[in-house]
């Protein structure tokens, strides 16, 4: 493998996300955002899938710049197409896990999208959102998830009261 693109043992790599979203929740967001980006290089634009989708998905939440931040999101949405194609059947674990975050995925995307001005872009990745929702388990993740639909959608209706100057919020993360 060429240099910078070796792997973390696989059980390692979630529990060193989960340790950098742990410092990015503590408000360190410079610091995350730069360890999240050695992790990034660590395992390579190659890697497992479902490294790259959960690094990117948090990573984009550290971007400063929100064209950086689609493009980060967009890498999660295409390493979690990876891992749902025929060819990674057999990862059923991994395969049911990236299912799981296409819900977030899509409502981040439909978020960047929006604070970019692209409307249409945005209702369309929130209607993935919503009818990737549905599959969503019952509990505090889905819940969460679910409001943030709503809220993002009334926001784009613009039902919410807002000026478009705040931000939506952001859903709540499954834990790495």
């Amino acid at each position: 493998m060429a240099k910078g693109q070796e792997q973390a043992a696989p059980d390692a790599v979630p529990t060193r996300i989960g340790q950098v979203v742990m410092l990015h929740h503590a408000g360190d967001r410079e610091e995350a955002r730069h360890r999240f980006l050695a992790l990034w290089a660590e395992i390579g634009e190659h890697g497992d899938p479902l490294h790259r989708c959960t690094l990117a998905h948090y990573l984009a939440d550290t971007q400063d710049d929100p064209a950086e931040e689609l493009a980060w999101d967009l890498r999660a949405l295409s390493a979690a197409e990876e891992l749902t194609e025929d060819r990674l059947a057999d990862r059923h674990e991994a395969t049911s896990a990236a299912r799981a975050l296409y819900p977030s995925l899509h409502l981040n995307l439909a978020a960047d999208y929006d604070r970019l001005g692209h409307r249409e872009a945005a209702r369309l990745h929130l209607r993935r959102a919503r009818t990737a929702a549905e599959s969503l388990a019952p509990g505090r993740y889905g819940a969460g998830v679910r409001a943030s639909i709503d809220r993002l959608e009334l926001r784009l209706d613009g039902l919410d009261g807002r000026d478009g100057t705040e931000g939506w919020g952001r859903p709540p993360r499954p834990r790495p």
